[in-house]
């Protein structure tokens, strides 16, 4: 290259050339350099997140918020190294509230949560009020009040099944109960 550097410097015309030739190697050279480095940044209009130059931690809590009203919350330390794979993860997911190094995340369970599954027994009160207990009705922990059932009206056999108490044990079976107990409503609790 440098033998073609002079040949083309003994002809006078081709000064400016070699000018422009040298200018654009250095470019491009420089260029490359800083793009392998990382020193070139680049704007995406198409997403908002932006890049987190290190990690950091945040402080967040998931809320589980079944359809019986109980919410169930989990804390978790994440490290974020970018802020997209983040927003990624918690997509399905309701921010309610951030601040600096905590946020708050909520979600709607369409189930009923774990712990009505195993302790939860539908029963009457002595007013006569469908309710979900903690445990069979004896123990009197109601967790969840319904309607004034017409008491009157029930027949015999879902008297003693509701004095006893009838396992909640899932989302169909607290559904269906719900739905036949709703025949002998007599007012909204």
């Amino acid at each position: 290259m440098v033998k073609v550097l002079q040949e083309m410097k003994k002809k006078k015309g081709n000064t400016i050339l070699i000018m422009l030739l040298l200018i654009l190697v250095t470019t491009f050279t420089l260029l490359f350099v800083q793009t392998e480095r990382g020193h070139v940044q680049t704007d995406s209009n198409e997403n908002n997140a932006f890049e987190v130059l290190g990690p950091t931690t945040m402080n967040v809590t998931l809320q589980y918020l079944y359809m019986d009203g109980e919410v169930i919350e989990e804390q978790t330390e994440e490290t974020i190294w970018a802020m997209e794979d983040f927003w990624a993860q918690y997509e399905e997911w309701n921010l309610l509230t951030q601040s600096e190094g905590r946020m708050v995340f909520q979600k709607e369970i369409d189930d009923i949560s774990p712990d009505l599954k195993m302790n939860g027994y539908f029963g009457i009160t002595e007013d006569g009020i469908l309710s979900i207990f903690e445990g069979v009705p004896q123990d009197e922990q109601v967790i969840q009040s319904f309607f004034q059932v017409d008491t009157k009206k029930l027949k015999s056999k879902q008297h003693s099944e509701l004095a006893k108490g009838i396992p909640v044990g899932d989302k169909d079976h607290y559904e269906e109960v719900l739905e036949v107990f709703a025949e002998y409503k007599e007012a909204e609790f």
